[in-house]
């Protein structure tokens, strides 16, 4: 949306969203937009500093990492809404989702030096491709259907988790994408509404901010159930009384 003061990335050439552009900086189009990613960067970083600390699978750690590239690609594409920034916020968000597909799904996946293989050519063939087309609501049901083939195996691990701390992770990854995706779509749907309303809630924002947490919640999910399945006695504790991340306790010969 247009706003008040001058532009130092240039004319829109992205996507916009319902927040006046350039309100409150002229290095920074949508302010709120693009400060919202920061807890998401912090959650992050706590799930990966959980991660070496304890030693998880590398995989954990590259998933967390990607979640700060995904939010700092957010941030960019926010602060100067350029094609090129919303690009590169944009593709990450399909690595991330096939990272979670092959967290969830090379368990119990027989030939195993397929899938990463697989995965990583078509990651990489989607943002040659991305990098040359302009795919609008393409993108978008690309990207649900990445999520969609997640569910499955999400829903199998929470029944077969006895852990009630664990089950309560699972719920509140639950909790927090539906109201994410209820912020994300009043946002989109009703931007000419709320633009006329005295306070603007900042939908997109808080779509990241509750993303943030959902990332960080189903990331945690999984590691305790990929503790679960290597026999490393998982627990979820509460930092604070609050806080959750996973606590595992290795056999000897691990």
């Amino acid at each position: 949306m247009e706003g008040g003061l001058s532009s130092f990335w240039g004319p829109v050439t992205s996507a916009e969203w319902c927040e006046k552009n350039y309100v409150h900086s002229s290095y920074i189009a949508e302010f709120f937009n693009t400060i919202s990613n920061v807890p998401g960067i912090l959650l992050a970083l706590i799930g990966l500093i959980n991660a070496l600390r304890q030693r998880f699978e590398k995989r954990f750690s590259v998933l967390h990492i990607s979640n700060m590239i995904l939010a700092i690609g957010s941030m960019l594409y926010h602060a100067t809404l350029q094609r090129v920034q919303q690009q590169g916020d944009e593709t990450p968000m399909v690595w991330e989702m096939l990272l979670y597909f092959y967290i969830l799904y090379s368990p119990d996946w027989h030939y195993r030096s397929t899938m990463p293989t697989f995965l990583f050519i078509y990651g990489a063939g989607f943002a040659v491709v991305h990098a040359l087309f302009r795919f609008g609501i393409g993108f978008k049901v690309h990207y649900v259907v990445l999520c969609l083939l997640c569910i499955p195996r999400m829903y199998k691990y929470y029944i077969y988790t006895n852990d009630v701390s664990a089950k309560r992770l699972a719920k509140l990854y639950v909790v927090t994408l539906f109201l994410g995706s209820m912020c994300w779509l009043s946002d989109r749907v009703f931007c000419k509404e709320i633009s006329q309303w005295y306070f603007n809630p900042q939908g997109h924002a808080l779509w990241h901010v509750l993303m943030g947490f959902n990332s960080y919640f189903a990331n945690t999910f999984l590691m305790f159930c990929r503790a679960q399945q290597r026999g490393w006695d998982p627990k979820v504790v509460h930092f604070m009384g609050f806080f959750p991340y996973v606590k595992v306790q290795k056999p000897k010969s691990q």
